[in-house]
């Protein structure tokens, strides 16, 4: 819900993020890609309203999971009040929803590729809708890092057949990189983030393999509670949500996009997905 004085903590939020960005990108070594990260503001379930006061403060990459949601914001005053805006699609995408989602103005990229159908999906849909912009459609491939049934993301042994299928098999798409969301709320103090490093692993196969530059392959890993970490590890792209735009009130009835990815899961399950994925 909008209020008095949120134009204000949104634009304190926003900026105090970007300054922790920069940092961590300080203390970086120097032996990783020499690549700015980017910051994703993640606004699902926030109003439009919070949307354009950040996008006021000079913030452009925004993230939403759920299709149904992104089409509503930008239908409305959004469309209007940020043109330059950047969309990331960062939730599970079923296949009945591609087409929704690539006729959104302003997609930037689709974070969250985790099949070879998916991406044979959204490389015919995009060709057909945008027959006349000869623009590739960038995509990142999402890696279920932790193994855990409530995650999205293809087995991290399909990774380099199924990049390599995107860039051989997928002209309208642009293989940007690898995407992971990880096990919530991993302890720092026992090292480096497993999911982090599996990812890292998995580029410099995918490299190996198909001859990239480690430089052309980005990493979107670390959300609110771990950004800083991902950032120091080698991530270019970072999903920020809560700590902008504060916590995130879910309704008590999820949509079909929210259902669990397995019947067994139930309640648990349900809540956990919502969880993990709070950016």
């Amino acid at each position: 819900m909008w209020r008095a004085g949120m134009s204000e903590e949104i634009g304190k939020a926003l900026q105090t993020v970007v300054e922790r960005v920069k940092q961590a990108a300080a203390r970086r070594p120097q032996t990783l890609p020499c690549i700015s990260p980017r910051l994703v503001a993640v606004s699902k379930t926030k109003p439009p309203e919070m949307v354009i006061e950040a996008y006021r403060q000079g913030q452009r990459n925004f993230g939403e999971n759920y299709v149904s949601i992104l089409l509503r914001k930008h239908q409305g005053c959004i469309l209007l009040s940020c043109p330059e805006i950047k969309w990331h699609f960062i939730g599970h995408l079923q296949k009945n929803n591609v087409n929704k989602l690539l006729g959104v103005p302003n997609l930037f990229m689709v974070e969250t590729v985790d099949s070879v159908k998916l991406a044979d999906r959204v490389n015919g849909s995009w060709q057909r809708l945008r027959a006349a912009n000869t623009q590739r459609l960038k995509v990142m491939v999402q890696v279920n890092t932790s193994g855990e049934d409530s995650k999205h993301g293809l087995p991290p042994e399909e990774t380099v057949q199924t990049v390599k299928h995107i860039v051989s098999q997928c002209p309208a798409l642009h293989f940007m990189g690898l995407m992971t969301i990880g096990r919530h709320g991993y302890d720092l103090s026992k090292g480096p983030n497993p999911d982090f490093q599996m990812l890292l692993s998995r580029r410099q196969e995918v490299c190996d393999s198909l001859q990239l530059l480690l430089g052309e392959v980005e990493l979107s890993m670390g959300m609110s509670t771990d950004f800083e970490h991902a950032i120091e590890v080698g991530a270019t792209n970072v999903r920020v949500g809560s700590t902008i735009f504060g916590e995130r009130d879910y309704p008590n009835t999820p949509s079909p996009e929210r259902r669990p990815k397995v019947g067994a899961e139930e309640a648990t399950g349900k809540m956990e997905r919502l969880a993990v994925s709070d950016h």
